[in-house]
């Protein structure tokens, strides 16, 4: 069996040019919430040397010398066209890792040159029927398969789809020996460091290196890393996601809020979402932490970042209790006086639905009252859209909502804003 790694190119810009065709070969930005900093860049704006992450106010001269155009994150628009790859990749098998939103890991089966064959049909079905290019790498391990897609979109000559397994072993030895370790699917920034000190700079080195010094020294995580890259799979396809042990949702604020009753609004925006998160996943959480902060990064005002953890009475997955612990916690950090920047939520202690112990003195909230009334909530939003039905405490106007202003379209989930072919 080989692991196959399919990933889309640049994806947040890609979508964005499905269905903008004008954007392409031009110098494209995804921004953050806010439209703070960059999170997405094309290969245009990468040959200029913008660095992931970068705060877009610094770089607005920049973006005029260069044509540079910024776009809000638009992630309902990702996460469909995600979706619609992810179902693709799921008809070449059945062995499948969704393992991130551009990303799925497969496993398959076949002879060295078949495996690159599939390769391509994968590219062109994903091309002609998503609009989206994706790049695969192929290798016996996962940690290589990460490498071998790395490959596969730096060098041109592997027209998309890069196999280990079929290259002699001095090929790959060459290629190796040209990837900085740091490339490694988990090395990170002081790991990366602590290898560099050792001489360890190249994943070929890594790769050479004595497991059991490396993991007298580094950990048993690194030792395996070190058997994936010489091609003894370690790391198993998950074919389920494992339920989440925590799930925040916080977002920062378009413009300051000061008055308790915009913070009540945004926070059970935000707790209604991660109570649909929690509900997808087949959980309930005992619980809910709240927090609100001003901004730290500016100069001359006061400051205030409390939070607050509100245990519950009784596990629950119900929207309506989740917010109204969430606002009785907000209520008791909330002070008047300081303009706020963001605000949060966290569910936590969760565990499956179907194993909650009852409480002798709580009340019954996740009674089979509550368990249809929630499903229906899901349900109306599935088929009509995300926010159709929604809790009053949401509010109306929201004037606190991050800014999006370069935002296009959601071409694929609003019946309103489907492109026009004129």
């Amino acid at each position: 069996m080989s692991i196959v790694l399919v990933d889309v190119n640049n994806f947040y810009v890609s979508a964005e040019r499905v269905f903008n065709p004008k954007l392409e070969g031009r110098p494209v930005v995804v921004l953050s919430n806010n439209d703070g900093c960059v999170v997405a860049r094309s290969a245009e704006v990468k040959a200029l040397g913008i660095a992931m992450g970068g705060p877009w106010f610094k770089l607005r001269e920049l973006a005029r010398q260069h044509g540079i155009i910024a776009l809000s994150s638009n992630y309902g628009l990702y996460a469909d066209m995600s979706n619609r790859v992810m179902s693709l990749l799921g008809e070449f098998s059945a062995q499948q890792e969704v393992y991130s939103i551009d990303e799925s890991f497969l496993e398959m089966s076949g002879s060295r040159d078949e495996l690159i064959r599939q390769g391509q049909r994968m590219r062109q079905r994903i091309r002609q029927w998503v609009g989206l290019p994706v790049c695969v790498g192929i290798a016996p391990s996962k940690t290589l398969a990460k490498l071998a897609n790395h490959v596969a979109k730096k060098r041109p000559q592997y027209e998309g789809v890069c196999s280990f397994e079929a290259m002699p072993a001095h090929e790959l030895d060459a290629i190796l020996c040209g990837i900085a370790v740091g490339e490694v699917w988990g090395v990170g920034r002081k790991l990366n460091e602590q290898l560099q000190q050792v001489g360890i700079d190249t994943v070929q080195r890594l790769r050479d290196a004595d497991p059991s010094r490396i993991r007298n020294r580094f950990g048993v995580v690194l030792e395996r890393t070190v058997r994936e890259l010489r091609g003894v799979s370690c790391i198993e396809l998950q074919d389920i996601a494992p339920a989440k042990q925590q799930i925040i949702s916080s977002r920062s604020f378009g413009q300051y809020v000061t008055g308790l009753p915009e913070l009540e609004e945004a926070v059970s925006v935000y707790m209604s979402r991660a109570a649909e998160k929690l509900r997808r996943q087949g959980s309930v959480a005992a619980a809910v932490h709240v927090y609100i902060r001003t901004n730290p990064h500016k100069d001359g005002e006061p400051q205030y970042s409390p939070s607050l953890t509100v245990a519950l009475t009784q596990p629950t997955a119900d929207t309506m209790y989740l917010v109204a612990a969430a606002h009785s916690g907000l209520r008791r950090i909330y002070r008047a006086g300081y303009r706020y920047q963001k605000a949060g939520v966290a569910l936590s202690e969760i565990t499956p639905a179907g194993v909650i112990q009852g409480s002798l003195f709580g009340d019954v909230c996740d009674s089979a009252k509550s368990a249809k009334i929630m499903a229906t909530l899901d349900a109306i939003n599935a088929r009509i859209g995300k926010g159709a039905l929604r809790l009053a405490s949401d509010g109306a106007a929201q004037n606190w909502r991050m800014k999006t202003g370069n935002k296009s379209p959601a071409y694929t989930t609003k019946w309103s804003e489907l492109p026009l072919v004129v």
